[in-house]
């Protein structure tokens, strides 16, 4: 568990003020969707900035404590967690003043707004700023060791998942083109290069995700895969704290084997959405093919938690048995010593 707690002083501290910023915006733009009553392709204009800030800050403040543990290529790393707090700060803050606009921030191909002319290349840039960045830091982190084999396991899978969260939707943006016109928050009809949605670009969005219901959406791969890392990160803690109270996980390498079994399954689950949205077909409405892929990762990983479970509860007590064979019986005086 130590090795999981570092002080927060010791966080990168660019990254860490990037994260407060987030989190700021997080609070601004929720009050900005129920006293702003503008919308955008059916959703508040403030939710794009209140759900960027909201990753971003849990992303930034993720990697400010990762960069802790680096032991090799510290200076490098932490660069690096800079150009990607600056990266990232300037993208969410573009994001942000065309919300304020009441118009489109990504796939915003007007040519008569002096604005969003100047706000688009910072925001196709920063993206690839920002997974360059990212790409940089998974192999940092990889040549090392940062922790405990558990800790290890899941800041690599982690970060493994999250770059590919960070590169779908810029494969997306450049495979795909989707022109077409739409209205924004102030009635301006505005040229569209591009969507979110597979089969049907904008969609007909769930609430505050604004995923689409009516057919697939990359945003839904994007996330999960993302957010794996506190996933993992989650459940080391987890299983060190329920060490205290069960002998058979405080092996170490028996905790880095069920992080690597949760790390699987959610690898699965991750591929099978992106397999979904791919197809056109909405995280809501999941078709046989999809739900039996499901059950197949749900299966896989309830076999391999089961089996490392199973095979280190017999560990344990095979332990405690040799123990208890080779300690002495209670109440059994030492045997005398013979007169010299």
């Amino acid at each position: 568990m130590t090795s999981l707690l570092t002080p927060v002083r010791a966080w990168h501290r660019p990254l860490m003020v990037c994260a407060v910023l987030m989190f700021g915006l997080v609070l601004a733009s929720g009050v900005g969707t129920v006293v702003d009553g503008r919308t955008l392709l059916d959703e508040s204009v403030w939710v794009k900035p209140l759900k960027f800030g909201f990753a971003f800050g849990l992303y930034a403040g993720t990697l400010a404590w990762l960069l802790t543990k680096l032991t090799r290529g510290r200076r490098l790393g932490r660069w690096l967690g800079t150009v990607f707090a600056v990266a990232a700060t300037v993208e969410v803050g573009a994001i942000t003043v065309q919300a304020a606009r009441g118009t489109f921030s990504h796939f915003n191909a007007d040519q008569t707004d002096p604005v969003t002319l100047a706000l688009v290349p910072l925001l196709t840039f920063g993206v690839m700023v920002i997974v360059i960045a990212q790409l940089v830091l998974a192999v940092v982190v990889l040549i090392q060791r940062t922790g405990g084999a558990a800790l290890n396991r899941a800041i690599r899978s982690g970060l493994a998942l999250a770059t590919f969260g960070m590169v779908v939707p810029v494969f997306w943006m450049v495979t795909e083109i989707h022109s077409r016109t739409v209205t924004d928050a102030n009635g301006h009809s505005v040229q569209m290069y591009q969507g979110h949605g597979i089969g049907d670009p904008d969609g007909h969005g769930m609430p505050l995700t604004n995923w689409s219901v009516t057919g697939g959406d990359f945003r839904v791969p994007h996330f999960f895969a993302l957010h794996g890392i506190q996933v993992l990160l989650l459940i080391t803690v987890v299983l060190a704290a329920l060490a205290a109270e069960r002998v058979w996980l405080r092996d170490e390498k028996v905790r880095a084997r069920l992080v690597g079994s949760a790390a699987l399954g959610y690898t699965g689950l991750v591929a099978v959405v992106t397999w979904q949205a791919w197809r056109g077909q909405s995280l809501i409405h999941p078709d046989a093919a999809t739900l039996l892929a499901l059950a197949a990762v749900l299966l896989l990983t309830a076999g391999t938690t089961v089996r490392v479970i199973v095979t280190a509860k017999r560990a344990t007590a095979r332990r405690a048995t040799a123990e208890r064979a080779t300690a002495r019986p209670a109440g059994i005086p030492e045997p005398a010593h013979p007169a010299r």
